[in-house]
Order: structure tokens, then sequence, then C-alpha cells
């Protein structure tokens, strides 16, 4: 009978809109959700029954729910000025694992941390998959967990040590000769300091003293002899000597290198060090870049040595191409890891399995997984989070037209059941 018909086409209806406002109170509910994409019911007609008449008088039986589809849309971005909170300026989903598991997950939510072992991880524990880098911080190819917060910077020894100075072309040579290393302050006429480090990292302060001579100047670089194989701590010992000799213009004309060798307890040995005092007119510079013999008192203008020691992470930074720069205690900077980013031919068909998480299937297709900024991939967006893309009013509309679909299928029902009460009351 119709009427019966019309009883669960109303059921339908109720039904299919009571699925509406459950979407809707979803998508309202994570409206401050951080990655969170909204969702909407899409509804088809029930299979039609056909009734006698003329030509093809088919009758709906009602609605059902067809499929949610997610909306697969841009979120706003969000400043947070945290380090690790990051987000993606485009497509693609940030990777995720368990530990220890082969279970991957997928999310759009960049609030990230370290754990206790240095992982960089989500707010559930779960360690985001990006590329490691090598101790020179070239990024390799092979997608892993990102453990960035126990990087550290190993040591380099020093191979060059640059001195710029002024040797005063008054000076006469010292009262007391010749140099010895014992007595090198009243043996010489000028001192210049720098602190030079071998292959462990460790430093040794080098004095560099030089001697006015008649033919020009002397330098003998002096070190504690503790820090040296053999040495005695107190001790001063040469590990570098030699001559320097100018032109009538100050200019540098030649230099000679003796002495040594340097030879670091416990380290390489032995570590050469080039003793860089500028290019000489005899190797074809000016003379004039380094060391200098001019009038004006001895005194030294640029120190520098391309050595240093070994390092912690002190801070981290994440850039546009999802890059980790660490910034080390021992002033360095080196790239760490770079994160990973997939992208899916049907995203909104992954499956959402909580926690702002996703889980590729059948439908979405195999992950198409990369550096953030290539091809398909979105940049990263590092002291951001990307808020929900949930539309307050647009739902709040939707809201509207649900109550009113499931109002006027009630009245379906109430009509219907009317009518059959009116039928049984034929039979008295």
């Amino acid at each position: 009978m119709s009427l019966l018909s019309s009883l669960n086409t109303g059921a339908a209806g109720l039904e299919t809109n009571s699925i509406e406002l459950e979407i809707i109170g979803d998508n309202i509910a994570n409206a401050n959700t951080v990655g969170f994409k909204a969702s909407r019911a899409a509804f088809q007609e029930q299979l039609a029954r056909t009734v006698i008449g003329q030509g093809p008088s088919q009758v709906g039986l009602g609605a059902r729910l067809q499929t949610v589809q997610r909306i697969i849309t841009q979120g706003a971005l969000t400043t947070t000025s945290r380090a690790t909170d990051v987000a993606i300026d485009g497509g693609g989903l940030f990777i995720v694992k368990g530990a220890g598991t082969q279970s991957t997950y997928y999310t759009r939510a960049g609030q990230f941390t370290f754990d206790k072992d240095g992982y960089l991880v989500n707010l559930q524990g779960l360690r985001v998959q990006g590329f490691s880098s090598n101790a020179q911080g070239v990024i390799q190819p092979a997608i892993g967990d990102l453990q960035v917060g126990t990087a550290t910077s190993p040591p380099l020894a020093t191979t060059t040590a640059v001195i710029k100075a002024n040797l005063s072309s008054t000076a006469l040579p010292p009262a007391v000769s010749p140099f010895a290393p014992g007595n090198a302050v009243a043996t010489s006429n000028y001192v210049s300091s720098i602190s030079v480090y071998d292959s462990l990292g460790a430093a040794h302060q080098v004095d560099t003293y030089f001697v006015r001579t008649v033919a020009g100047w002397d330098y003998h670089a002096l070190t504690d002899g503790g820090g040296l194989t053999g040495g005695t701590a107190g001790t001063a010992t040469e590990i570098a000597n030699g001559t320097l000799t100018f032109g009538a213009s100050g200019q540098l004309t030649a230099k000679t290198t003796a002495g040594g060798p340097f030879n670091p307890k416990g380290a390489v040995n032995p570590q050469a060090i080039n003793w860089n005092f500028g290019t000489s007119t005899g190797a074809g510079g000016t003379g004039l870049d380094g060391i200098t013999q001019f009038a004006s008192p001895s005194s030294t203008s640029f120190l520098s040595q391309d050595g240093y020691p070994a390092g912690d992470l002190a801070s981290l930074n994440i850039d546009k191409d999802g890059q980790l720069v660490g910034a080390f205690t021992n002033g360095r900077d080196r790239v760490i890891g770079q994160l990973a980013v997939a992208n899916f031919q049907a995203e909104d068909t992954m499956e959402r399995v909580g926690g702002n998480l996703y889980r590729s299937n059948l439908d979405s297709g195999p992950p198409n997984i990369g550096a953030p900024g290539t091809g398909p991939h979105g940049a990263v967006v590092a002291g951001t989070l990307e808020q929900s893309n949930v539309d307050m009013a647009g739902e709040f509309v939707r809201m509207i037209a649900a109550q009113r679909g499931f109002q006027a299928n009630s009245k379906t029902l109430t009509t219907a059941d009317q009518l059959l009460a009116e039928l049984m009351t034929l039979k008295r």
C-alpha cells in the first residue's frame, strides 16, 4: 500500500537529514582543530518503484546517503612563532609513523616536537618521516624517522691560520738575543695570539712572536707543551717558525716557513697548519694583504682560522623546502634533515582514523612522496599552523536547511499516520 510506502519514504528523509546534521555538527565541533578538513554529505534517491499507468510511471522511495565527501581546500595559516610548528602551503600531507611499527599515517597538522630520544614527533608521539643528511649536510634519498634532537657538529682541525698585522718599521732588534721560547717576551718585539683546534676539537692557544732582525723579521709560533704529545705543561713549545722580509714601501716581499711539527696530544699527528701572513710580492701578490711593515706601531688587525670544536644542537629552524637547519654551540649551521610530503591522486577519499590522521586506501591510490616545494608537493611554512577550513556561516545555512528538511519529513510521517488511522475506522 502506498500509505505504508510513504511512511518508509518519510523515515528515509528523517535519516538522511539526521546524517546531514551529524556531519555539520562534526564540522562545527572541529572548527578550531588544526589541519581539519570539513566534510559534506552527498545524497541520492532510492530506487523507484513502477506503478500501473500510461508510460513509465515511477514513484521514488525516498533518499539515502551516497557518500561523505571531504573538502580538500587550504585552511588559513596562523603564526605561532614556534620553530617546530609547520604548515603546508599547497598540496600534500606530512607523514608520521608509529615507533617500531609499520603503520604509516598522514596529516595536515604540523604540531611537531621532540621526544626523549630526540626524534621529531607529533603530539601523539608518532615519528615524523623525512630525509636524513650526512655529516656534511647533504640530504640522503632514503626516507625514515628524523632523529634530529641529538644531532651534534663534529670538530674540524685547523689547517690555516690567518694573521694580518703591521710590524713597526722603526722597531729595533731586542736587547736580549737570540730568541728563547722560555724567555719569549724579552727576546721578541711583538706577539699575536690565536687559538687553533686539533682533530678532537681541543683548543690550543698559539702565541706568534715576531723578532726584528737586520734582514727583516723572524716569527716563532709557541704553544703550551701540556697539550702536545711528549710535551710538558707550562713549558712553551715551538711548533713553527720562519722569516719575513719587506720592501721599501712596507710590502711583504718574501716568506719562509720551518719548524714544528705540531703534535696535539691524542689527536692526529702531525697536524699541518699553514700560517697565512698574506701573499708576498715574490709569490705574485701585492704584499699588502697580510703582514706589512709601516712606521706605525705594531698591531694586529685581523685573526682567523678555519677549525672549530665539537658542538651540540642549540636551536632548529625549518625553511620553505622543509630542510631542518641546526644551529650548534660551536657557531656552525648544518642541514640535519628534511621533511617529506606525500601527495595522493584522490586525497579526499583517504580514510579518517582520528587524531587528525588519515590512512591511504585503494581509492586514494599510493603516495607520491617528495621534498616540499617540488612538483605537486606544497612548500613548508615554519612557525605557523594550518587552521580548519570549516566555513561557519556556510555550516549554519546547511544546518537550517537540514532542520527544515527533517521537520518536513516528519510531517510526511504524521500525515500518513493520520490517514492510516482514518482507514482503520472504515470497519466500524
